[in-house]
């Protein structure tokens, strides 16, 4: 009895009774060598009396893993996602994403407005590239009708949205920045948006949500100053974005934190229908404003840039390449600025192009009331029905893509010749991208969940709308 009192592994009672170790040790050939457990709602618990602690760990260690919720409230989720994480310790071993906590309906929404009014609601759903969505549905209408858009119309389209990428992918490089840790990366990030969204505003008279983008056309022409002001802009741009890497891409915490984390080659991309610098990152040159010309981008010249690292470090490079290319699109419009209207003729469709404003900014002023309504009647309730009810369009359905920031957005609508869509789906890059975040971040650190995140770039307005 005396050597068995030593022998802990036998789970010897050595209680100051000191009773016989044979008495509550059952020593038949079938008594288990691990400790007892029951099923909990919580896992498998153990009761440990004893008994050999490796053998114990290596039964439970698949039943110790970690279910975490990582959102929607969460400051590094890009937006409203909720992530659910399985953990085992630091490592990710499943992941998914819950979404539409940011939900609007706004498709919907749009089956109940006429045609116009419809660019009032596609403009709010990936807030951060508004004009690339009013192109896409306005292009979409366009198709509809049969109707050619004037060129200089064409090319304010495409300076709007160049404009609209560079300010896109500052956000995302700046809340990529704010994730990780580099403020200083955020700071500077919303000090260049700044002066992008500054810019918008003196165009289309908002820095958000701009609606300037009509069927048919522009809500108006660039004011007086518009080459100016945009000169000045690109000129500030060149001098700031070299700044980038100087602060970022030689910093050695930041490319550790980056180069080789959320991985996805090119074939994953095809097999997900990844689009956008995502795509590009991995190695494919797709991007519909080469492929698939539209709005005239066809007369400018630019590069596509690529990568094979396929990692987040290759996604934040390509973006901040692009938004060379993208000055580099501005400069060239601005030199080749067509002249002419920026609203197709039809007086049945040109509404509310050629409305004046007031001189307090809002309304009509009092030289177009007067044309309205001294011009004739008929006029007068032309210009009334028009407002009111829109114009028809053919019956029919078309399916009309543009390269947002985010990679492929596509419109798809279909009218049964009335004032209003019958419907309006979106094939938004945010939505379709996110599917690459398990892809991304199973296998990896929970550190490296929120770089994987952030170098997709989901804008979760266009994910839920």
């Amino acid at each position: 009895m005396t050597e068995r009192l030593s022998d802990v592994t036998t789970g010897t009672n050595t209680s100051a009774t000191g009773s016989d170790s044979t008495d509550d040790v059952d020593t038949s050939p079938n008594t288990p060598e691990v400790a007892d457990s029951r099923r909990t709602t919580e896992g498998t618990v153990y009761t440990v009396t004893g008994g050999d602690w490796d053998e114990v760990l290596a039964d439970a260690v698949h039943d110790e893993r970690i279910v975490m919720n990582l959102g929607p409230q969460h400051p590094s989720t890009h937006g409203v996602l909720r992530l659910v994480l399985e953990l085992e310790g630091e490592t990710v071993t499943h992941a998914r994403s819950v979404i539409g906590y940011l939900h609007t309906g706004i498709e919907k929404n749009v089956e109940y407005r006429n045609w116009v009014q419809g660019v009032t609601f596609v403009t709010r759903t990936d807030y951060l590239a508004p004009l690339h969505h009013e192109a896409a549905y306005c292009m979409s209408v366009e198709k509809l009708l049969g109707i050619t858009v004037p060129d200089k119309a064409q090319a304010i389209r495409v300076l709007l949205m160049e404009l609209n990428r560079i300010s896109s992918h500052l956000v995302a490089l700046a809340t990529g920045g704010m994730e990780l840790g580099a403020l200083t990366g955020m700071t500077s990030g919303f000090r260049e948006r700044e002066e992008a969204l500054h810019l918008l505003e003196h165009l289309t008279g908002l820095r958000m949500n701009h609606a300037f983008i009509r069927p048919g056309g522009l809500a108006q022409d660039l004011p007086a100053d518009a080459v100016e002001k945009i000169n000045a802009f690109v000129k500030i741009m060149e001098k700031r974005l070299p700044d980038y890497d100087k602060l970022l891409t030689g910093q050695p915490i930041w490319r550790n934190r980056l180069a080789g984390v959320g991985y996805l080659p090119v074939d994953a991309c095809l097999a997900l229908g990844i689009t956008g610098p995502i795509l590009r990152s991995a190695g494919l040159p797709w991007d519909l404003r080469k492929v698939e010309p539209y709005s005239g981008y066809e007369n400018y010249n630019f590069d596509v840039p690529t990568s094979n690292a396929a990692d987040c470090f290759a996604r934040y490079l390509l973006r901040l390449e692009e938004m060379h290319q993208s000055l580099k699109i501005i400069k060239q419009v601005v030199k080749s600025l067509p002249t002419g209207p920026v609203m197709v003729e039809d007086a049945k469709i040109a509404w509310p192009a050629q409305l004046t404003i007031g001189s307090d900014g809002m309304g009509n002023s009092l030289e177009h009331v007067r044309k309205i309504m001294g011009q004739s009647m008929e006029s007068l309730i032309h210009h009334f029905k028009l407002v009111t009810e829109g114009f028809k369009v053919p019956a029919g359905q078309v399916y009309v893509p543009v390269e947002s920031p985010r990679g492929e957005l596509g419109y798809h609508v279909v009218s049964d010749g009335g004032t209003r869509p019958m419907r309006v789906h979106l094939r938004e890059p945010s939505f379709v991208n996110l599917q690459s975040m398990p892809a991304m971040c199973e296998g990896g650190m929970v550190a490296d969940v929120i770089a994987a995140v952030a170098s997709i770039d989901p804008v979760m307005g266009g994910c839920d709308r």
